[in-house]
């Protein structure tokens, strides 16, 4: 009698047009009731391929005008139409770029945010889905009777089997999110073809005494364990020809047949793999098939403007107490513009080129190091100033090409390229401010001779080096502090308006009362004088003189 409702129960299920209402494509409004494999007979679930999955969502994403990809900035006039061409026709991708161009972000974000949460087994490593079992062998795993089975095929693994027989309707399943589904590889060349495919494990043969064609004796690889999600291949054409040849029948059919050994699986998975241009251009990187059977070839690149950057650095930098940092929008569009320079510098390989984390990681090391000089001991806000910036020589990643690659070359470079990116920042900034403004500030320092400026002087200092007490001296300097800290107040307006509120704490000190950020903006302003036209101060190990 058990035996007939198991019956009934599995086929009414498969044969059944689904008892529920999809709130995404494949998913049940009310999936997170659904908790049993009963459960899920009940409701005659249907399984929704991965093509299909991407594809709904997006479609949905795109009508309710909803960006598909959070987090990747600066791509949506060419790269993010082109993603979305690739999955509206169901092609794996291939992603050409540079280092730091975001191309395993892009992988990550549409397995994030375009897949549809699928039931699986508890505990199944293999994401198994009990309802693409075929019928017959569903209801003889209810019975715990003997499998047959037409061919080995891959459905779900023993362990899933057992949980079945053991515990029959009540077996536990859990709805797997986008994210549980991403894969990634990082192609090295001591990944083997059975680290992709599977393989017959020995292990197995000799503990349960099977026999080396039962099912039971073969280990899922790498494709398998990206069942039904998005498997990201970094940098592809380091695997040797026959370790791609391996992704072809998955790429092609859909399915995979381990060599000799006649275990077939279908991953239903979406392969975004990614390449550097020089592995790609190279003859015999990719194979030929491979590169023909990846069908949409996107060509990625770095952020098109400064704001772009910016905008990466604030939300991939790891910064601990963030609570208690603020980022002006000048210290953060000069490191924007260092990595920007050194990417066009002739003498820095180009092939290679120079990636945004050197950016995120040069903001993380100057926050770091104006903490560690004035915020440990006096308990204020860490606020970066020009003076701490030559401490991102430590994050500089770039290689030359035109010169001997050595450290000190590369150093020389890079305070080349610092010494130009805050020139360039600083003229921003000083703008409009009267000529007047400019000679009396000139002939307050005939008077007054010197500025100094250090790492180690706190704002709220109130010794006569303070920032405070030596810009007493210097009323010109203090009134151009108004027109720049204005200009500044406008910038971040005009970034705001683009990407929403910075989150940097910045729109809380953009006046100079915090002696902290009015130390940075005189930083500022200070090294703007040194590069007008024609120049009026100098600088000599921290102190600013008239010329």
């Amino acid at each position: 009698m058990i035996s007939e409702n198991f019956r009934y129960i599995v086929h009414k299920s498969y044969t059944s047009n689904p008892d529920y209402r999809e709130s995404a494509p494949g998913v049940p409004e009310n999936f997170n009731e659904i908790k049993t494999l009963g459960d899920l007979l009940s409701v005659n679930y249907k399984h929704v391929s991965v093509n299909d999955q991407l594809r709904g969502n997006l479609l949905l994403k795109l009508k309710q005008q909803k960006f598909p990809y959070s987090g990747i900035i600066g791509y949506d006039d060419d790269i993010v139409p082109s993603i979305n061409r690739a999955i509206l026709s169901y092609h794996d991708i291939l992603l050409l770029g540079q280092i730091g161009q975001a191309k395993t972000k892009i992988a990550e974000t549409i397995a994030k945010n375009l897949l549809s949460p699928i039931p699986i087994i508890e505990g199944s490593i293999t994401n198994d889905i009990p309802t693409l079992i075929p019928e017959n062998e569903l209801i003889s795993l209810l019975e715990d009777k003997e499998v047959i089975r037409a061919r080995p095929e891959f459905y779900v693994s023993t362990e899933t089997e057992d949980k079945i027989r053991n515990n029959r309707l009540d077996t536990k399943i859990v709805w797997l999110d986008g994210p549980f589904r991403f894969k990634y590889l990082l192609a090295t060349p001591d990944i083997s073809v059975k680290d992709l495919v599977g393989q017959i494990d020995a292990i197995k043969i000799a503990k349960k005494g099977v026999e080396i064609y039962n099912i039971e004796s073969y280990s899922p690889g790498q494709l398998l364990l990206a069942r039904h999600g998005v498997f990201c291949i970094d940098e592809l054409p380091v695997l040797d020809p026959r370790k791609q040849v391996a992704l072809l029948s998955v790429l092609q059919e859909g399915i995979y047949t381990t060599g000799s050994y006649p275990v077939i699986f279908k991953p239903d998975t979406r392969i975004i793999s990614t390449a550097n241009p020089i592995d790609y251009t190279h003859s015999g990187k990719i194979i030929e098939p491979l590169y023909d059977r990846l069908k949409s070839h996107i060509v990625t690149r770095y952020p098109k403007n400064v704001y772009d950057e910016m905008k990466i650095m604030i939300q991939e930098a790891n910064i601990p107490n963030r609570q208690n940092v603020v980022l002006p929008i000048f210290i953060l569009r000069t490191l924007a513009e260092i990595t920007r320079t050194a990417r066009s510098h002739p003498e820095i390989n180009h092939e290679k080129g120079v990636s945004v984390r050197m950016s995120i990681h040069s903001l993380e090391i100057l926050i770091a190091e104006a903490e560690r000089v004035r915020n440990v001991d006096n308990n204020i806000t860490t606020i970066p100033r020009f003076s701490d910036i030559y401490s991102i020589r430590q994050t500089a990643k770039f290689e030359l090409s035109e010169i001997d690659d050595s450290y000190e070359n590369r150093m020389n470079i890079l305070d080349n390229i610092i010494s130009d990116s805050i020139k360039k920042a600083c003229s921003f900034y000083l703008v409009e401010i009267p000529p007047e403004r400019l000679i009396n500030i000139k002939n307050e320092f005939k008077i007054n001779k010197t500025f100094l400026v250090s790492q180690d002087i706190t704002g709220n200092s109130n010794t006569p080096k303070s920032y405070h007490s030596q810009l007493n001296k210097f009323n010109s300097l203090s009134q151009v502090m108004k027109i720049v800290n204005n200009n500044i107040i406008q910038d971040q307006k005009t970034f705001e308006e683009k990407f929403g509120d910075m989150t940097t704490g910045a729109d809380q000190h953009n006046n100079t009362k915090d002696p902290e950020y009015l130390a940075s903006v005189t930083e500022l302003i200070l090294e703007g004088l040194r590069f007008t036209d024609p120049p009026i101060l100098d600088r000599k190990e921290g102190i600013y003189v008239r010329i």
